[in-house]
């Protein structure tokens, strides 16, 4: 039996998500580098918490890049709807390997509360700090603009994490400043914090995973725009049956079409593709089914969508 691999040049769209994962990963590892400089110097519980944070971001950054280039791979015999679960697998992944370092950090903090140690080189971290925000805004604005362009959920649960990045590192920073002017409780009390913003994002990530797994129907906005895409043709005397839900960055939408049973198959045939063309045009990378019911009587054109 053949199979459905093909070698077709990437979309506008996957070189988008491509470039955000590349992206991710680089600016991961000079994070990394940077902040693990940083902790050897100062000692700062604080930059210890985001050092955690970008070994994490690393980590759920090459999932990712791996994840996204998996979730591509067309369709075959064994994987007929394709392969975009890929990308909520590594999200749901991802989200149980933060949640546990969080926990940790914040049993490490609490340790530290109890019994605080002094901070070197307060500048220095401060320096390192600052230079991690610039980079992170820079990262997230692009993710952004992605996950805006393509809907990827692997890019969003990355975006994620470099969001938490930068309330991470402004905390940090006001810790450093409070222990600068000798509170040292500052430094602990703010990685505390640090670990439950942290421990809340990997919970939110795990139940969009989850929910994606589960095939969950799209959103209400997305069924408006099919009923009002649809509700465009005057032959469609009426839509039921919708469902929904969506793999990757692939939608699948299913309905029935009911149309006037005296009309013959190729007309009904032309008005379903002309319905289907205009589904395509309003959703990127769909998958539509749809399937047609006849009315025999004449009826004034209703449009639901149940």
């Amino acid at each position: 039996m053949g199979g459905f691999h093909s070698h077709a040049p990437l979309s506008a769209g996957d070189q988008l998500i491509e470039w955000a994962a590349r992206a991710a990963v680089l600016v991961a590892m000079a994070l990394l580098c940077m902040k693990l400089y940083a902790w050897f110097v100062t000692g700062s519980m604080g930059i210890l918490a985001s050092l955690v944070d970008s070994c994490l971001d690393l980590g759920a950054s090459l999932v990712n890049m791996l994840a996204v280039r998996y979730a591509r791979v067309p369709p075959d015999d064994e994987h007929r709807f394709g392969h975009g679960k890929a990308e909520a697998l590594a999200g749901l992944g991802q989200s149980m390997f933060i949640a546990s370092s969080a926990l940790f950090l914040m049993l490490y903090s609490v340790e530290r509360l109890i019994n605080p140690e002094l901070i070197e080189q307060v500048e220095l971290g401060a320096s390192v700090v600052v230079l991690s925000i610039i980079m992170t805004t820079g990262l997230v604005a692009f993710q952004r603009y992605v996950v805006k362009r393509t809907g990827s959920i692997a890019i969003k649960a990355d975006s994620l994490h470099y969001s938490a990045d930068l309330i991470t590192n402004l905390a940090i920073l006001v810790g450093l400043v409070l222990y600068h002017f000798a509170w040292l409780y500052a430094d602990p009390a703010i990685a505390l914090c640090i670990g439950a913003y942290i421990l809340k994002c990997a919970l939110q990530i795990a139940h969009e995973s989850v929910q994606l797994l589960l095939d969950r129907e799209l959103p209400p906005e997305d069924h408006e725009k099919i009923a009002e895409v649809v509700g465009r043709f005057k032959d469609v005397l009426e839509v039921h049956d919708l469902r929904t839900r969506q793999s990757g960055r692939t939608k699948f939408i299913q309905l029935h079409l009911v149309l006037d049973g005296h009309k013959s198959l190729a007309e009904a045939h032309r008005i379903t593709e002309e319905v289907e063309c205009a589904l395509r045009e309003a959703f990127d990378d769909a998958d539509i089914i749809i399937h047609q019911d006849p009315h025999t009587e004449a009826v004034d054109k209703t449009l639901s969508v149940d």
